[in-house]
């Protein structure tokens, strides 16, 4: 994290509990974030906050140490099933790295995790519920899943997260936010947190529906992370947009980026590509098993892989490090979209480049994209030597987290067999056999 980025507000001038301050030394973190400056002394004064922030700006430690902080100043005895606070992310992957960071605290207390999201180890996030959890994270459909199971209660909740607010109602998860929050105990009777990297109108309205007075942090950056990203455009034909991401990449030889995609169908076919042109890279859509996605997402972090190609479900929620480039392949058709994707780079304060290329099937996209950054985006011309011709496309064989369940073997690219549309196999007439009269004897 680059010095400009923090304030000179130390941690250790909060009053954090011991452990906490312990845990924060261990991972070298001795001064605030602006955000994390203004929202903590209101937090740990025991006020509700509502706080906007640019993605990337240190929001998730903020209120872990705030709910943290609540629950070992009230040392009640944790119990199975009475989680004391509920952390409400959109998206398992910002539900685990939430999980993650909340790791790294909890080393020197004996604070319970347990985190709830959808795609796979439902028995074993179930059984999480059979031993003490003093903080829950999840997603709203998994955690309503278990809660009507009755596998825990809220009424005992001292605190409250609701992360990427505007990310819910962007994703249609109002109706199971709500369902929860009322849930819990009264707002008066908890601390309440809300974070969103916009305050919209509708944004406020919850945060007044469900918290006590929230108090309002907006947090502006003088050089905000749009800024600080290089962006530029291309206006390719179809046809030249392989050639000239090949080229790009060869030209800037980016140490890690990402490439954005609007289709699953999009991100196999640049992934082929990229495979056959002898660029290794990970690929992650929505309907990729959730243990594939976290082991790809890990190589990439890791250093593994360089590229990442991906469709939306990348765009929030994951704090990668040092991304220097990111291509929209395909242009989002939301300008709010578009500033979420380029930020997976210039994180905490560093600098990065954002490549756009304007086809002729999303051209008209642009004109909302500058029309949210308030810009326009410069231009730049496709020379021939940006056009690399392509080698042969490394064909997947569709992998089990790619095929389509519930199809016919043969609609999945295999030979039609002797089998019928459910699977069985088909009664073939033996040759020899007479057929049998159709008259009665």
């Amino acid at each position: 994290m680059s010095k400009h980025h923090l304030t000179e507000t130390s941690f250790d001038a909060l009053p954090l509990d011991p452990r906490l301050q312990q845990a924060l030394k261990d991972n070298h973190l001795e001064f605030c974030t602006p955000i994390q400056a203004e929202a903590l002394p209101v937090l740990l004064d025991g006020r509700d906050c509502a706080g906007q922030a640019q993605t990337g700006t240190g929001k998730t430690l903020a209120f872990l140490l705030a709910c943290m902080q609540k629950i070992l100043s009230n040392p009640d005895p944790t119990q199975p099933g009475k989680p004391k606070t509920l952390i409400l992310a959109p998206t398992r992957e910002l539900a685990l790295q939430i999980y993650k960071d909340a790791e790294k605290l909890v080393k020197h207390s004996d604070l319970k995790l347990a985190i709830c999201y959808g795609g796979k180890a439902y028995e074993q996030q179930k059984k999480q519920f059979e031993q003490p959890v003093d903080i829950l994270i999840g997603t709203p459909g998994r955690l309503i899943d278990f809660f009507k199971q009755k596998l825990y209660t809220l009424k005992f909740a001292q605190c409250m997260v609701l992360d990427e607010a505007d990310r819910m109602f962007d994703m249609g998860f109002i109706k199971d936010v709500r369902y929860l929050l009322r849930r819990l105990p009264e707002p008066q009777k908890r601390l309440s947190m809300l974070f969103s990297a916009t305050m919209a109108q509708k944004v406020m309205e919850l945060a007044y529906e469900h918290m006590n007075n929230a108090e309002l942090i907006k947090i502006e950056s003088d050089s905000p992370a749009v800024e600080r990203i290089d962006q530029v455009m291309y206006h390719p034909a179809n046809q030249e947009k392989i050639p000239l991401l090949l080229g790009l990449i060869k030209k800037f030889k980016p140490e890690r980026s990402i490439i954005f995609v609007n289709t699953k169908h999009a991100a196999i076919k640049i992934w082929e590509y990229l495979m056959g042109n002898d660029l290794p890279a990970a690929l992650i859509s929505g309907d990729i098993h959730q243990n594939k996605r976290e082991k790809l997402l890990a190589k990439f972090h890791d250093g593994e892989y360089s590229i990442l190609v991906a469709t939306d479900v990348a765009s929030r929620g994951l704090h990668i490090p040092d991304v220097t480039h990111v291509f929209n392949y395909d242009l989002p058709d939301l300008g709010e979209d578009y500033v979420h994707r380029i930020g997976r780079t210039a994180r905490a304060g560093n600098e990065g480049h954002a490549i756009s290329f304007v086809c002729e099937d999303y051209a008209m996209n642009m004109m909302d994209i500058e029309s949210y950054i308030g810009k326009s985006i410069p231009t730049k011309s496709i020379t021939s030597d940006l056009l690399v011709e392509p080698a042969p496309r490394k064909r997947m064989l569709k992998p089990k987290h790619l095929a389509h369940k519930g199809k016919p073997r043969h609609a999945q690219g295999q030979k039609r067999d002797n089998r019928n549309y459910k699977g069985k196999p088909s009664r073939r007439r033996n040759p020899a056999r007479k057929p049998q009269s159709s008259e009665k004897a």
